[in-house]
């Protein structure tokens, strides 16, 4: 591994550490900065594939108030996942015969919300009314459909997580967390130092969707007297909400991580990490480092960097496959 200088630690507009984020995708990682957002994806011949996407800043009032900024957090988050995805298809599938045309990418993508909606929210209301038409109290009832709904979720994790492509995203997953864990604990940027770290993190997806469940659950009971399909749409219109106000509490949580009552708290969303996270191998790790530096390197210099496509990664870690 290249020897790396003694880094500089980002902070925001309030001197605290910037909170660096990141995504598992095919083959590969993306990272987001304050100025940029790299996918890195290895190709099976061990050379990296880039992405650079510069990131908006957040200049207007509004997107720092609470809540109105988790709506902009989140909405960020999903058009630069969703671009690191299709990145990372287009790079495993080199083949051009084997891509699949715009119009049909969306229209999975459309499908796969559907479905989505369909096991995790209509699915789930529709047990629990029944059960709740057998007698059962309106606060069972709800408490009822959460559980079904949670099980369900950890079902298809654990169902997905058993296809060996989905296994590396989770390897790639790990990575990730670890390479933000090792930069955040002041710790050297080299797969040996980072393989030591864990492969859990607060601020993690996988936490956040836990922390949805668990306040949809307390905010759907606003509509829980409601007849069943009324419920049902009240619940997807509220979806929003409840996301926001989970991206709060999640960020609170994060900034209050040392204190021990609540990590006690978090526990039960940490440990659900397992499911999603695998300990990565050195190749995913250098890979994960390879994307960290290029978003570290493009804050430091503080501009956001051009979108382009590099047939190889320099100057970060070696391209060549890690034994």
């Amino acid at each position: 591994m290249p020897v790396r200088e003694p880094r500089q630690v980002e902070t925001d507009m309030s001197g605290q550490q910037f909170k660096y984020g990141g995504q598992a995708v095919l083959e590969g990682v993306m990272m987001r900065g304050r100025h940029q957002a790299t996918v890195v994806v290895r190709r099976p011949d061990g050379s990296f594939a880039r992405l650079d996407m510069p990131v908006p800043p957040r200049t207007a009032r509004w997107q720092r108030l609470p809540l109105l900024r988790g709506f902009a957090a989140l909405a960020e988050a999903f058009t630069i996942g969703r671009k690191a995805l299709d990145f990372s298809a287009t790079v495993v599938a080199a083949d051009e015969e084997e891509q699949l045309h715009p119009w049909l990418q969306g229209l999975i993508f459309i499908v796969t919300i559907a479905v989505a909606v369909g096991l995790f929210v209509v699915m789930p209301s529709l047990v629990a009314n029944f059960i709740g038409q057998l007698g059962a109290p309106i606060l069972l009832r709800e408490v009822i459909e959460a559980l079904i709904n949670l099980a369900m979720v950890i079902a298809y994790i654990v169902a997905i997580g058993r296809i060996p492509d989905i296994n590396r995203v989770f390897g790639y997953h790990g990575a990730e967390h670890k390479v933000i864990n090792a930069y955040e604990a002041g710790l050297p940027l080299t797969v040996e130092s980072v393989r030591q770290c864990s492969r859990i993190h607060p601020r993690c997806g996988t936490s956040f969707l836990l922390a949805v469940a668990l306040i949809g659950f307390l905010i759907f009971l606003s509509v829980a007297g409601l007849p069943v399909w009324q419920r049902i749409i009240a619940r997807i219109v509220l979806i929003p909400l409840v996301a926001a106000v989970a991206f709060e509490v999640q960020q609170l949580a994060a900034n209050h991580y040392h204190r021990p009552w609540v990590r006690w708290l978090l526990a039960p969303t940490l440990a659900a990490q397992y499911l999603t996270t695998r300990e990565p191998n050195d190749d995913m790790i250098a890979t994960a480092i390879a994307a960290f530096e290029a978003v570290l390197h493009a804050d430091q210099h503080a501009q956001a960097q051009p979108v382009q496509v590099t047939a190889n990664v320099t100057g970060l870690v070696d391209t060549q496959p890690t034994m």
